[in-house]
């Protein structure tokens, strides 16, 4: 087997074991952005080492945001020094490539408005597929000079910048939360107060719950006169010691090993008090049959008897796929809700999860706001994964059970977790170990 592929190898047995993940993306990145606005010195601990987290740090770089890193081990995630430059970007132009980051292209497009200077913001061909006219026109009426070079909607964008007026904007929230987060983050360093007011249904609301988190942590409020409506007044970042939270996505993963296989999974370092939405996947996982356990050590998934289920997936829209694959195994069908806007994220996460979930034996409607999966006779199959580290991870749960199941491409799943194959083998081996053959 080529390196471009990875095949499973069914386990034959529960998969029961103890696994960290790394540290999340969604508040490494978060953390980084307050941090380079910060006034002083910030220390974030257990960041996570990505690409999607390297193209955040390279950006900032460019920016003129001194960042320095030094690995604390596999286990501990890097130390990130970064020096806040007190809500002034140094740099007064620059061109910034954002790989297929999301949160990356958004953050930054509105911090990049708070400067002086004309900075360009580019990605892969796919970035340049995602929308991002909603968070342009939002900036506009704050005061801002942005446009998309190709006047599409999507990057390449460009910012004439003079700082940021400040003032009342807009924002759609059915399309991605990170619009919201990517204004809230850069509104302390406006001239003058920003109120934002969210227009319809606000997708993944639990991230903007987490970004505000993320800047009280540095030192800034934003006051909520009501659950749409957000002020923030000119404030300054204070440099801060930060911890950043095992990934509650990547963890969905093991918890679906676990409900996959009927085994048992203990996910260190996450609570139910996490900052991170995702952990309640687990929800819908005991929904599906499953048990869940919790204490200090982390969240543990007992997997039994599975059964569909239906549920709205628009709070942790990030697991839908890893859902998908539990469904697989289950009696009856799943009809997954709520979530027509992951069309627009790395790759079609309705159409080509569809595809891949139909090569496995699957039948699957598609809906306008989701999916339903009807379980079938399963087989082995070879997995598009659309450079989407997603797909990748989800699928390749399947060949925990069904032979013959390869992974097109398994290194993209180094946009989020480099050593997610090597995790999932260790856990593997944890099962090997306590049952031997």
């Amino acid at each position: 087997m080529s390196e471009s592929t990875k095949k499973m190898q069914p386990v034959g047995g529960p998969v029961s074991g103890t696994v960290r993940v790394p540290g999340s993306k969604s508040i490494t990145n978060r953390a980084l952005v307050c941090a380079a606005l910060a006034e002083g010195r910030s220390t974030l601990s257990g960041a996570l080492e990505s690409e999607d987290t390297r193209v955040m740090i390279a950006a900032l770089g460019e920016l003129g945001i001194a960042i320095a890193t030094e690995t604390a081990g596999e286990d501990d995630g890097r130390e990130l020094v970064v020096e806040g430059c007190a809500g002034k970007v140094p740099s007064h132009a620059a061109e910034l490539f954002v790989g297929n980051s999301g949160t990356t292209v958004r953050f930054l497009t509105a911090v990049a408005t708070t400067g002086h200077g004309r900075f360009r913001l580019d990605g892969v061909e796919r970035m340049r597929e995602r929308p991002i006219a909603d968070l342009l026109k939002a900036l506009r009426q704050l005061g801002a000079d942005v446009r998309s070079e190709n006047d599409n909607g999507c990057p390449p964008v460009i910012v004439d910048a003079r700082g940021l007026a400040g003032g009342r904007a807009t924002i759609r929230g059915d399309v991605s939360s990170q619009f919201l987060s990517g204004l809230l983050l850069a509104a302390p360093a406006a001239e003058a107060k920003v109120e934002l007011i969210v227009e319809g249904p606000l997708v993944s609301r639990p991230y903007v719950e987490m970004t505000l988190r993320v800047m009280e942590a540095f030192g800034v409020v934003a006051n909520r006169p009501s659950a749409d409506r957000f002020v923030v007044t000119p404030q300054s970042y204070r440099g801060t010691d930060y911890e950043i939270e095992p990934d509650a996505s990547a963890a969905s993963y093991f918890w679906a090993a676990a409900a996959i296989t009927g085994g048992r999974v203990t996910v260190e370092g996450l609570t139910q008090q996490s900052m991170q939405g995702d952990v309640a996947f687990c929800d819908c996982l005991v929904q599906m049959g499953c048990r869940v356990e919790h204490d200090r050590r982390g969240i543990t998934v007992v997997g039994g008897p599975l059964c569909g289920v239906d549920v709205d997936m628009a709070a942790i829209s990030d697991t839908v796929q890893t859902l998908a694959a539990v469904a697989l195994f289950a009696q009856g069908s799943t009809r997954i809700r709520g979530v027509g806007h992951i069309r627009h994220k790395e790759t079609d996460r309705i159409g080509d999860l569809a595809r891949e979930l139909r090569k496995l034996g699957a039948a699957v409607d598609e809906h306008d706001d989701g999916l339903t999966i009807h379980p079938g006779a399963l087989r082995g199959a070879s997995i598009e994964t659309y450079d989407d580290h997603r797909m990748a991870m989800s699928m390749a749960l399947v060949g925990l059970r069904v032979s013959d199941v390869v992974i097109q491409d398994p290194g993209c799943t180094g946009k989020t977790y480099p050593h997610f194959f090597d995790d999932l083998a260790s856990l593997i081996d944890q099962q090997r170990m306590q049952h031997p053959d």
